[in-house]
């Protein structure tokens, strides 16, 4: 399942990021994507780094064979590079913390903490958001809306405490909750700076009215590495 929506989300970044052009490198690089995952799971650390150092190889030489638009080279090849840093790898913490004790209570945090984080910072920024957080890349979003986001991700912390993760410690999870609350506006707010360098509203069009899996995966992107350690650290 996670491979799937990792192909997804990279089907929708490379539409964005080289919309009509390199499709031979997107579609290869889509399956790259995704199989670069599998040695990260299953904790082949030095395979993982010498997939990633392989993939690096072979497009550099598939661009000298296909280069097109010579002044285009740079640009083209980071954007289909970035796109495994920004999707694969934090998508492949998912499933490193779903293979952790309690895995499965740590994924459904992460995704409490953000649901909370993002209804919370809408009402909060609906009925009392005032200043402008950062106008040049999410001209809707208030300070007011990110303070309101991130009460919503500590209070789903304390929840969690009380239901469903009862053994955990609670100030280190209110923490996480601050923590994981900053990072995942912090996430939101990127795909947002990706969709305006692109020139596009949204990632793409899976939810009607809501936009591609990108726009509902943004904030996860970062909150489930830092999940991810932050429960090693508390198991270990």
């Amino acid at each position: 399942m996670t491979g799937g929506i990792a192909a997804w989300a990279l089907h929708e970044y490379f539409a964005m990021a080289l919309a009509g052009r390199r499709l031979v490198e997107k579609a290869v690089a889509l399956i790259a994507g995704v199989g670069l995952m599998v040695p990260l799971v299953l904790g082949y650390y030095p395979v993982f780094v010498g997939g990633m150092t392989l993939l690096v190889f072979f497009f550099a030489c598939l661009f000298l064979l296909r280069h097109g638009t010579i002044q285009r080279v740079t640009g083209e090849l980071a954007l289909l590079l970035f796109g495994f840093l920004y999707i694969s790898l934090p998508l492949a913490h998912l499933a490193l913390l779903r293979d952790l004790a309690h895995g499965t209570r740590w994924v459904l945090l992460v995704l409490f903490m953000v649901m909370l984080n993002d209804s919370c910072a809408y009402f909060s920024g609906t009925f009392w958001g005032r200043k402008k957080l950062y106008p040049s890349v999410s001209p809707k979003k208030s300070v007011e809306g990110a303070i309101g986001g991130l009460v919503g991700s500590v209070l789903a912390a304390g929840v969690a405490h009380v239901t469903f993760m009862p053994w955990s410690g609670l100030v280190p999870l209110l923490l996480l909750g601050l923590v994981a609350g900053v990072v995942a506006e912090l996430g939101d707010l990127f795909e947002s700076l990706l969709k305006r360098s692109f020139g596009v509203k949204d990632s793409g069009t899976l939810i009607p009215g809501h936009g591609g899996i990108l726009d509902r995966l943004d904030s996860l992107l970062f909150a489930f590495p830092l999940t991810y350690y932050f429960a090693l650290w508390f198991q270990g």
